[in-house]
């Protein structure tokens, strides 16, 4: 899979993602459901600390992931959805440790929305990925 950055501003590259990205060369597409802060049982966990739930929806997200033979570095688009953006935003730097160093930058819509799915939870990432 090649991936080109389309950046014709540089800002969103602060934030650590790219304002589109042309791929090729792929022959599997991943659609992943949103991952949320649950356990293997789908309760939820972390029950008001968004640390806590993006760190655990990011495990889960890189558990269907693995389910399917890929890693974060498969991802192509993320879309993120938070009771609380601004609080969401203080813990982003979390997506930084596991996108960075595999100079991963999918491009990405963050969301506020009222509630998620299941009450108590205050974040959710759903992924698509591409091999």
């Amino acid at each position: 899979m090649q991936r080109t950055a389309v950046n014709p501003w540089n800002w969103s590259l602060n934030l650590g993602y790219n304002q589109a990205e042309i791929v090729t060369g792929t022959s599997r597409q991943l659609i992943c459901a949103g991952q949320t802060s649950v356990d293997g049982e789908g309760n939820p966990q972390h029950l008001g600390d968004m640390r806590g739930q993006i760190g655990l929806a990011l495990d889960n997200l890189e558990a269907v992931l693995h389910g399917a033979n890929m890693d974060l570095g498969n991802i192509i688009r993320l879309g993120v959805f938070a009771t609380d953006v601004d609080e969401a935003l203080k813990n982003f730097d979390l997506l930084g440790m596991r996108f960075g160093p595999i100079q991963c930058a999918p491009p990405m819509t963050l969301l506020g929305v009222t509630r998620l799915a299941i009450p108590g939870l205050l974040f959710e990432i759903e992924a698509t990925a591409a091999a």
